[in-house]
């Protein structure tokens, strides 16, 4: 009887040793799995700095590969060269899936960045006078963005039901003749001074030196803004679990709490 019990407490213990090296491998493979995020250069690059931290606690590797056009993390996610993108928001991914194709979808919140419109020559929107130049980004979703803040602010009435996603053809009223000039979103902080004032996306004024809570002489509303930004994935890889994880850890109290040291309310979560 001994015996028996000797033996069979022996396979017991290969069996466990097996599950035990079998569960070590799975946790040597996940702390080894490598996910390449897109971000944009500056203040988001930051950000996603302290989630990868967060991420290597949580045994997931984070390559962040940084860009300075809006136009390029998306290509780059559909031709598989990133595992996931972190740098938009829903009307401009609507608006290149529209114009590209793209099987890439959200897969969880990030940031939001309230757009405003910045000058160095007047110290209010009440200070312009008609026929001011505004720059406003050449992009569908950032252009109908910026529209927005201008009717919303009684500078500019739009044609009714254009939703988020305005053009510049949508204008119903002008009543300061403002001219309006499109360009890259980039070049905006730069051009700044060509303007009377411009409309800037929040991580590039932030990027030139602009403090929104003080520059910004109008901008969104940070509550019930529509713009919030997330993570972005080709649809066959949504429910990856090392993507969850990278979720997690943008979505996190570290991530939370940078923002409100570092930006103080000029960006702000949005999960």
């Amino acid at each position: 009887m001994q015996g028996k019990t000797t033996s069979w407490l022996r396979r017991a213990g290969l069996a466990g040793g097996i599950a035990l090296a079998l569960f070590a491998a799975q946790v040597a493979e996940a702390a080894a799995e490598t996910v390449k995020l897109g971000v944009m250069g500056g203040a988001e690059e930051e950000i996603a700095e302290v989630a990868k931290t967060v991420a290597a606690g949580k045994g997931l590797t984070v390559e962040l590969i940084t860009f300075s056009d809006y136009n390029i993390p998306n290509a780059a996610l559909d031709a598989g060269d990133l595992d996931a993108n972190a740098f938009q928001h829903k009307p401009y991914l609507e608006a290149q899936i529209a114009a590209r194709g793209y099987k890439i979808v959200p897969i969880g919140f990030t940031i939001v960045e309230p757009m405003g419109l910045y000058s160095r020559k007047i110290k209010s929107a009440g200070d312009l006078k008609p026929g001011s130049s505004i720059g406003i980004p050449n992009d569908p979703s950032n252009g109908g963005r910026a529209l927005n803040l201008l009717a919303a602010n009684g500078l500019i009435t739009l044609a009714p039901g254009k939703g988020l996603s305005p053009s510049i053809l949508d204008i119903a009223e002008n009543p300061k003749k403002l001219k309006l000039v499109e360009l890259e979103a980039a070049q905006l902080p730069r051009a700044l001074e060509d303007f009377d004032a411009a409309i800037i996306n929040t991580d590039y004024a932030v990027n030139s030196g602009l403090t929104p809570s003080k520059d910004a002489l109008i901008q969104e509303p940070r509550e019930g803004n529509p713009y919030g930004n997330f993570i972005a994935a080709r649809e066959k890889d949504k429910d990856r679990p090392a993507l969850k994880t990278l979720v997690e850890s943008f979505q996190s109290k570290e991530v939370r709490d940078f923002l409100e040291t570092r930006f103080k309310g000029a960006i702000l979560p949005a999960w």
